[in-house]
């Protein structure tokens, strides 16, 4: 095969960049293929004369298994060809064998972004300094495609930073239980269920009063970092359930560990913070 613009090998020191990276500027085509297969040597040509003549609409990036074989462990390549599809570093469609060009054709015509997609992209390259027009991106896409999942997580992050919008955000997330978002999905309905505590101005007001008044109650420290969780304060969350922690034994076993659990799992469970508040309360309760 002859490197064009539009098709090249991929191995796995380069895959991050001539692939991942690629992707979020065109849909990559990742190729994968052996010498000694048949059908590969029939789909291959076919998949490079059509990126050529698309021009750029998408890329082709051939893999040879004998020689990447973690990638291909990492896509669960069990037989080949298997051709897959990926867009913005994520794998939007695949399939496994030799297809007549006209079905091949259809599928690469899947794989141009939709209006809705481009809309939820610009909407999430918005969400940090234009959240205002973010917002108003999202709307757009779900108006092209109510089902679009990026456009429905999009928006219920940006939801859940105004207060009394709870039930809108949990209908957005209704459903999303697989695929490429369903993990930011999770996330965000954890932050749902925490936010069920009374968490108002006055609520806080009361906690921060009950440890004034009682500093050694465990109960009293939990229920102040139950209304910090709820309000998104989490680095004070936590501070306030390890005073618990610190105060009752089986507080910290159970009510506190959990709620400490949800909160890693919400600000990233492998996170500097996460890391460190869980190494405070396993000293705590071991």
């Amino acid at each position: 095969m002859a490197e064009t613009e539009w098709v090249f090998d991929a191995n796995e020191p380069d895959f991050q960049e001539r692939v991942l990276d690629r992707s979020r500027q065109v849909p990559v085509v990742v190729d994968f293929w052996a010498p000694w297969c048949g059908p590969c040597r029939q789909l291959g040509p076919m998949l490079e004369r059509l990126a050529n003549e698309s021009a750029g609409g998408f890329v082709l990036a051939k893999i040879n298994v004998d020689e990447n074989q973690s990638l291909a462990g990492e896509f669960g390549v069990s037989g080949i060809p298997a051709v897959f599809a990926v867009r913005d570093g994520e794998v939007i469609d695949q399939f496994v064998g030799l297809l007549p060009e006209s079905q091949l054709r259809q599928w690469l015509a899947g794989l141009v972004p939709s209006e809705a997609d481009q809309q939820a992209k610009r909407a999430a390259e918005l969400e940090a300094t234009d959240p205002v027009a973010a917002e108003a991106a999202y709307q757009s896409a779900l108006s092209a495609d109510p089902k679009h999942e990026v456009a429905r997580v999009g928006l219920a992050r940006l939801l859940l930073q105004h207060p009394g919008r709870d039930e809108e955000v949990a209908h957005l997330l209704r459903g999303i239980e697989v695929g490429p978002q369903a993990a930011e999905a999770d996330r965000l309905q954890r932050i749902l269920r925490i936010r069920e505590v009374a968490h108002s101005d006055r609520d806080l007001a009361n906690a921060e009063a009950g440890i004034v008044t009682n500093p050694e109650d465990a109960n009293d420290w939990y229920h102040l970092g139950t209304v910090l969780a709820a309000r998104g304060r989490y680095t004070e969350a936590l501070d306030a359930l390890l005073a618990a922690a610190e105060r009752d034994k089986q507080l910290a076993s159970r009510a506190v560990r959990e709620l400490m659990v949800e909160i890693f799992r919400i600000i990233g469970n492998r996170s500097p913070v996460a890391d460190d508040y869980r190494d405070r309360l396993q000293k705590l309760l071991y």
